[in-house]
């Protein structure tokens, strides 16, 4: 007796769906297969990360917001302490100078006493050269002396020349007179004295074909003797 082979339906294996069918099942049910569930899945993850990070653009904003602020910082601790400096230098330069402005105001009351006298010519000069002597005696105090000027060799470091003439009776540039007094408070100079500078008279050249003065030849044989 001949068997026949009944076939099976496709996508069953004796009696039984097959691989294919169920895939085929879940597609149809509006299912996934599970590689296919994992691999959305992963995408989802991905897609929620990207979400998650900041992008490029925001980084930047961010930084440039918090180097802004760093820099507000640093200008505002600049100023302050600009501002600082200011108030400790007038402070200190208005401590220095107390004292002497504080001595200086009995000069300021003699020279009113001396104004408001009724006194002769001879004694108002006799009062007012007292004063003088005051603040000379004062200013001594705080180390402060006059420039010596006149008669003295020119320096341009203690002299301020606004005048000059030319005298044979000087060697080199001397101070022949003193307009304004000049001050030195120990090494440092307050104030150059202004002065009137006396220069070398410049020696007359000799006309062509003059003789030489008596003496001047035989020094100057003498000198080319030397040579």
């Amino acid at each position: 007796m001949t068997v026949e082979a009944k076939e099976e339906p496709e996508g069953q294996v004796n009696g039984r769906e097959g691989p294919d069918a169920e895939v085929r099942a879940a597609a149809a049910e509006g299912c996934e297969a599970p590689e296919a569930l994992e691999a959305a899945a992963d995408e989802g993850a991905a897609g929620d990360e990207a979400d998650a990070a900041p992008s490029v653009e925001e980084q930047l904003r961010d930084e440039l917001s918090a180097t802004r602020g760093r820099l507000l910082r640093a200008l505002a601790d600049l100023d302050n302490q600009r501002k600082r400096m200011d108030r400790e230098r007038r402070q200190l330069r208005t401590s220095h100078v107390s004292d002497p402005l504080r001595e200086f105001l009995n000069v300021a009351d003699n020279l009113d006493r001396a104004l408001e006298a009724r006194a002769s010519a001879d004694d108002f000069r006799a009062g007012v050269e007292m004063i003088r002597r005051q603040m000379t005696d004062l200013l001594r105090r705080f180390d402060v002396e006059p420039v010596e000027s006149l008669n003295a060799a020119f320096d341009p470091n203690l002299h301020d020349a606004v005048a000059r003439e030319e005298s044979p009776d000087v060697d080199l540039p001397t101070v022949v007179q003193e307009l304004q007094k000049g001050y030195t408070m120990g090494s440092t100079l307050l104030r150059a004295a202004m002065v009137r500078v006396a220069m070398p008279a410049p020696e007359a050249p000799l006309p062509d074909g003059t003789e030489t003065p008596d003496g001047a030849g035989a020094e100057s044989d003498a000198a080319a003797g030397g040579c």
